[in-house]
């Protein structure tokens, strides 16, 4: 198989987009572009096909493939490129990335730019908050929960307190005493059951979950929950006074345990809340990339009574943390104007640009995302001296680089692009940015052939 960057590997798809695209490759500045990836792809085909051919449909999934195909080998998570192409048949094809700095954005455009390497957003930096008055609910029985286990499984092998010590030793945490209770009447191995659901069914009535084997245990810290730049950056961490669960994205005390069967992770939160208990239940939403919500008081409450109906930590963006204006949110930017505002989104807007000196000297503002054109003032932003991630559009790049305005605080970046735009300038903004923090380029290769 070819490599991601050699011609034959992009042919076949060079000649569909060029046969395709006919008309807006011929325009002044026309190209066409897109982007493939492992789990998806952007790709340009606006035209029948070949001519003759009822089975275009099939080539172009083939063409696709061929490309992810190198991708997969290369260990990349995305690519895009632009073709350009004459009358004649001469066609010119630039890829570009993939980059360890910048992220799959949309189509062909870059994502997150991270400018500091391996740096993450506040929220996924933040630890839990001591709660000194924290304790275990008074439901807590391990003696009880591990007799009712044991009733309801009496077949099942449990785990050693060496395999338990071992599970510790890699956790780098100690497992709270109903934790072990439970792992001491059920190791949970699925070769202990033969191979049967209907054994695993067993113990997922007789515990209310599916359980993990003691191998699988893991600490939700905020690195088990991924999230690109883009959308991490305009999260925050709240956690209201009346809350069981910390509003973190993850916390050193959650030890993962099972799952509900759905996707969503069940642990023990060790780092409880203010009106929570220590070694209470929580479920950690797989749609949802921070907070979670109570399960159970404690894992005896767990098996004894089943799940109950809890209620989420109340998100960030209902309070002021994070300010969103737009045409059905905030209508001002002194709307905004909170001290404890830390994200400040402008979107979609159709009133006069708007300046930012109302929410200038704002101690704990560290993100800014503002549509092209809603900004009366770019190097106002100057002002914003806490900044660790900002969006904006090309124009409102162009004049921050121009000036030598783009604040040095930044952690990672992003350009917003609405409409049509040729990709090239806009990679050649994010290598700008790049440039500024020492960090390589988007690599850019370029190919040429004659398709006919």
């Amino acid at each position: 198989m070819p490599s991601i960057h050699e011609l034959a590997t992009w042919e076949p798809l060079l000649r569909l987009l060029v046969a395709g695209n006919t008309e807006s490759l011929a325009a002044p500045g026309g190209h066409v572009a897109g982007w493939i990836g492992p789990y998806g792809w952007s790709v340009p085909f606006q035209g029948p096909g070949p001519a003759g051919r009822v089975d275009h449909r099939q080539h172009e999934y083939d063409a696709v493939q061929r490309v992810r195909s190198a991708l997969a080998d290369a260990g990349a998570d995305g690519i895009s490129f632009v073709v350009e192409a004459s009358p004649s048949g001469a066609a010119v094809l630039h890829l570009l990335g993939p980059s360890p700095a910048v992220a799959p954005g949309i189509g062909p455009y870059p994502g997150s730019i991270v400018l500091v390497e391996g740096a993450v957003p506040e929220p996924w930096r933040r630890l839990p908050d001591p709660v000194p008055g924290a304790r275990p609910a008074r439901s807590v029985n391990p003696a009880r929960l591990e007799r009712t286990l044991r009733k309801r499984l009496p077949d099942a092998i449990g785990a050693t307190e060496e395999e338990i010590a071992a599970t510790e030793a890699r956790l780098g945490v100690a497992l709270p005493d109903e934790l072990k209770a439970l792992y001491r009447v059920t190791r949970a191995r699925w070769q202990d059951w033969g191979g049967g659901y209907e054994a695993a069914e067993r113990v997922f009535r007789a515990v209310g979950c599916e359980l993990f084997p003691l191998d699988r245990l893991y600490v939700a810290d905020a690195s088990s929950r991924p999230s690109p730049w883009q959308h991490a950056a305009t999260t925050a961490v709240v956690t209201p006074p009346d809350a069981a669960v910390q509003g973190l994205v993850g916390s050193p005390g959650w030890i993962v345990f099972g799952d509900n069967g759905g996707g969503d992770r069940i642990a023990v939160d060790l780092t409880p809340g203010p009106r929570g208990h220590t070694g209470q239940i929580i479920t950690l939403g797989h749609e949802q990339r921070i907070g979670a919500e109570l399960r159970a008081d404690s894992l005896t409450d767990l098996v004894a009574k089943g799940p109950r109906k809890g209620r989420r930590t109340r998100r960030g963006d209902e309070t002021p943390v994070v300010a969103r204006i737009n045409a059905h949110d905030l209508g001002s930017v002194e709307a905004a104007g909170h001290p404890d505002l830390e994200v400040l989104c402008i979107g979609v807007w159709d009133g006069e640009p708007l300046g930012l000196a109302p929410v200038t000297g704002l101690p704990r503002l560290r993100t800014l995302t503002a549509f092209p054109g809603t900004l009366a003032d770019p190097l106002e932003i100057g002002a914003l001296t806490g900044l660790e991630f900002l969006e904006l559009g090309p124009e409102e790049w162009r004049v921050l680089l121009d000036a030598g305005a783009v604040p040095r605080g930044l952690l990672a970046a992003a350009i917003e692009v609405r409409g049509p735009r040729h990709p090239l300038p806009v990679m050649a903004l994010a290598d700008e940015l790049l440039a500024l923090w020492d960090r390589p380029p988007i690599p850019h290769t370029v190919l040429e052939a004659h398709v006919g």
